[in-house]
């Protein structure tokens, strides 16, 4: 799978759109449809709610709302899309697929979609520095960069 022209320039106005913080959202369709989807990154309002449990601020992190996210499954389904990727934006850093990434996108050391490409796109002073894509290598247990996803 690759994400297409439209599709990779919609995901880097969202991570400009949303500088110094972190973005975050969901494409859906296929290799000739894609639609982004905008998640807002609520990692903000977790940290001011409960600092001890979500230490980290949209700087450095991002969460979709678990009811946003079902909305979006929802859409797909009833329009007959899967979920192609999931991207997020690295503030001031490079486009790597972090421990805390793996975290957020494993459940029992699996992914939910083990299919989906997971987008970084590496935002320096304002200005998109990279964007690499990793996916799921079922036999090896972690994300690898994929070639070419662009």
């Amino acid at each position: 799978m690759r994400l297409n022209k439209d599709t990779k320039e919609k995901i880097y106005n969202h991570a400009l759109q949303e500088y110094p913080d972190e973005c975050c959202g969901i494409v859906t369709g296929d290799s000739d449809k894609q639609r982004v989807h905008l998640c807002e990154n609520i990692q903000n309002k977790l940290h001011t709610e409960d600092p001890e449990r979500y230490q980290r601020d949209a700087r450095t992190a991002y969460f979709i709302e678990r009811r946003r996210f079902d909305d979006i499954l929802s859409y797909a389904k009833e329009n007959g899309e899967e979920i192609i990727a999931f991207y997020h934006s690295h503030p001031e850093h490079e486009a790597y697929f972090s421990e805390e990434d793996f975290a957020a996108q494993t459940v029992f050391g699996e992914p939910e979609f083990p299919d989906a490409l997971h987008a970084v796109v590496s935002v320096m002073d304002g200005k998109i520095h990279a964007m690499k894509c990793y996916k799921w290598d079922c036999s090896a247990q972690v994300f690898t960069a994929v070639e070419n996803c662009l």
